[in-house]
């Protein structure tokens, strides 16, 4: 049975400002592990606040963070503009540290996971914010040098497309290597895909050439996720 949809909440940033965020709750709260989803570069859209409702039914509470403060997009140009707007160390050590403090009032564990600019966000966030419990990465990172891999303490798993135009195969090996280096515990999956395949609004005429929906991956990726998610979230 499908989960009803989840609500606006207001959070505190570490430094006290407030942020909007999406929250969806599982059936059974006592006792959830809880999971921030991080936003592509569209916004808090009804396809990420899916994303946060499926965990829900999964069984866990799921927040989204409203980094561009209400804004949201369709068009490639404008989603560009409000991502280079965005102050990712801010982001990462302000918004995403607030969600993740606020969950932590309701649940043990807390995980991070985003997708393409949330992708490389989780990453910033698994070295930056100590109250996290692991981290799921789909197919993002930032500049290389911005991840200090020996700040990584807690598990992570990531999903990539070998046919990413966006995200390079060699970088993410590169990636690999310096997590390697520091003793990170980690897997990586590496699927037949391209950029953006686990978005399932990434079909058809109007969407961004290189990124495209494939059912099959996504649902590998998926259960891959909750398989990792019970192994590190349960108690």
């Amino acid at each position: 049975m499908k989960q009803a949809a989840g609500s606006t909440i207001t959070f505190n940033r570490p430094d006290g400002q407030p942020v909007q965020g999406y929250l969806a709750k599982p059936q059974k709260l006592e006792g959830a592990p809880a999971v921030v989803v991080i936003q592509e570069w569209w916004g808090v859209n009804d396809q990420i606040r899916g994303v946060a409702d499926r965990l829900a039914q999964a069984g866990y509470l799921a927040l989204v963070p409203d980094l561009y403060r209400g804004k949201t997009t369709v068009e490639e140009e404008e989603a560009h503009h409000l991502m280079s707007g965005l102050d990712f160390g801010d982001a990462a050590t302000q918004d995403l540290r607030g969600a993740v403090q606020y969950l932590k009032q309701h649940a043990a564990k807390v995980a991070v996971t985003g997708y393409c600019m949330g992708g490389a966000l989780t990453w910033l966030a698994l070295c930056n914010i100590p109250e996290v419990s692991a981290g799921v990465v789909w197919y993002g990172f930032p500049p290389l040098e911005y991840i200090d891999a020996s700040k990584i303490k807690v598990p992570v798993i990531g999903h990539w497309g070998t046919q990413d135009q966006f995200f390079a195969a060699e970088t993410v090996d590169a990636l690999e290597s310096k997590l390697k280096g520091a003793n990170v515990d980690f897997e990586f999956h590496r699927y037949l895909a391209h950029h953006a395949f686990a978005n399932e609004t990434a079909v058809g005429p109007g969407r961004i050439a290189g990124t495209q929906f494939d059912p099959v991956w996504s649902q590998r990726a998926w259960d891959r996720t909750l398989t990792f998610f019970g192994r590190t979230l349960w108690k």
